[in-house]
């Protein structure tokens, strides 16, 4: 269902990953002022600044700070072995600043019975935060169990990603849930669920990259060999950082264009595709190609669309979005073991969409977002927590945008149904056919409250906007 094409680029430097020791956990004295760099969103900031001018600004390089979990209290969980503990965490520990965070554990299978909070103090004012919830049920979203599909390296479980701005200090609690009662409980027999193995907090650095402004080329030495903006040369050429948007004539003529060399695209002789919307590249947001896998992934087509929101927070602007693009990047292929981001593209409340997996805007790419439903559709996902917040009319707008261009490319009616085969996962087993809408949520293919209750609500919406896009 799918093929990894293998582009490799040579002469990258690999940024450092800042790994903390174990024997850190217990220092709580400030580090020496040489050995805080500059806060990641002033840099971040004064570098969009710089691009809005022309101008370019030198990269800071992120970093990754990985802190193992330690038991918080001496309570053990009698007759599940030596190593389970009813809650693990850190104490309030100073780190280097980071402004994204998440809780990983080694099997991807294993599951987080019970809850994770934090607390993060800023950089900027010193003040701790209140306690905040991390999403712990999160095995939905990550690459099909698939070899080839994933990275070369492990696979691992985690909680969704939590941006929480600039910060220089964390605290963090992850306690087991309580079992199923079967009769009677012993007297003084602890009675919860064992956690997963290998518990260690995520401190992601999403550094500044280097910008340039518009959509004109950079001259930065380095994109003209870029597998990641070779891949959008039908559209844009090396160093774009924004594929301005396209009307509908110019549109239809660039279907044309990319039907003569993918012969996976519809070759109905009157296409129903909506014009396409300004996409901000990888090279844009700033991603580091050092991080992600070697080649890109393909499916055959794209007969869906599933729309996800981060679970990120919604303490961010719009002028750190690509910041935060960044960090779930870092956390997606560093600290899950993913080859690449998971989702294929990102939409901010402002309406921007960004450029996800790496491969090509216009190309079936094989993401990691909907376990058993990646082959065949594109993830879609609303930078942020919708659960009970609402989304805003521009990025439900953006949604829509997209799914009409993206579809249209394969000739999929946005308010039509298609059947996918699932490749597994706690809602569909492995092999069933599953009718779906052309434009579905992430629970309708794994049981999940993602895309949040409020931004699923708008699908409807989005599905009726799409198809106005497409002329239908």
């Amino acid at each position: 269902m799918y093929k990894i094409e293998d582009m490799r680029r040579n002469g990258i430097l690999v940024s450092s990953i800042g790994v903390t020791s174990l024997f850190c956990l217990a220092l709580t004295s400030a580090l020496p002022a040489t050995a805080v760099p500059a806060a990641p969103e002033a840099a971040a900031a004064a570098a969009h600044g710089a691009a809005a001018r022309g101008t370019a600004r030198s990269a800071v390089p992120g970093t990754t700070q990985s802190l193992p979990l330690v038991p918080l209290d001496d309570t053990r969980l009698r007759g599940r072995g030596a190593g389970a503990v009813r809650e693990l965490g850190l104490r309030r520990t100073r780190v280097r600043p980071f402004s994204l965070l998440g809780v990983v554990w080694d099997d991807p299978r294993a599951q987080l019975h019970g809850s994770a909070q934090v607390r993060t103090r800023s950089a900027a004012t010193g003040a701790w935060s209140d306690w905040q919830d991390l999403e712990t049920h999160h095995a939905g979203h990550g690459p099909d169990p698939s070899g080839a599909a994933r990275a070369d390296g492990p696979v691992h479980g985690g909680t969704a990603p939590l941006w929480v701005g600039d910060s220089d200090a964390v605290e963090v609690r992850v306690r087991a849930a309580s079992a199923p009662a079967r009769g009677a409980a012993k007297p003084g027999r602890d009675t919860g669920l064992p956690l997963p193995a290998g518990l260690r907090l995520e401190l992601v650095d999403p550094g500044a990259p280097v910008l340039t402004a518009g959509a004109a080329p950079a001259d930065d030495g380095a994109s003209a060999s870029d597998p990641a903006e070779a891949a959008n040369a039908a559209l844009a050429p090396p160093g774009t950082t924004v594929i301005p948007p396209a009307d509908r004539e110019q549109t239809e003529r660039e279907l044309s264009a990319l039907r003569a060399t993918d012969p996976q695209l519809d070759r109905s002789a009157e296409p129903r595709i909506g014009p396409r919307p300004g996409i901000v590249t990888r090279h844009g947001w700033g991603a580091d190609e050092s991080l992600r896998e070697s080649g890109f992934g393909y499916t055959k087509r794209i007969e869906a669309v599933f729309v996800h929101h981060t679970a990120t927070g919604n303490a961010y602007t719009c002028a750190q979005a690509p910041s935060v693009v960044r960090s779930i990047y870092r956390y997606h292929a560093k600290s899950m073991g993913w080859r690449d981001i998971g989702y294929n593209f990102l939409i901010d409340p402002c309406g921007t969409i960004y450029e996800g997996r790496a491969g090509g805007v216009a190309r079936p790419v094989l993401g990691a977002h909907t376990l058993g439903f990646n082959s065949d559709t594109v993830g879609v996902a609303v930078i942020g927590t919708y659960t009970t917040a609402r989304p805003s009319s521009a990025a439900v707008d953006a949604v829509a945008r997209l799914a009409a261009w993206k579809l249209g490319l394969y000739g999929a009616d946005p308010r039509g149904h298609t059947y996918l085969t699932s490749g597994g996962g706690n809602l569909h087993q492995k092999g069933k056919k599953v009718r779906l809408h052309v434009i579905s949520g992430h629970r309708d293919g794994f049981a999940t409250e993602c895309p949040g209750g409020r931004l699923y609500g708008e699908l409807g919406t989005i599905r009726t906007a799409a198809a106005r896009h497409q002329g239908r």
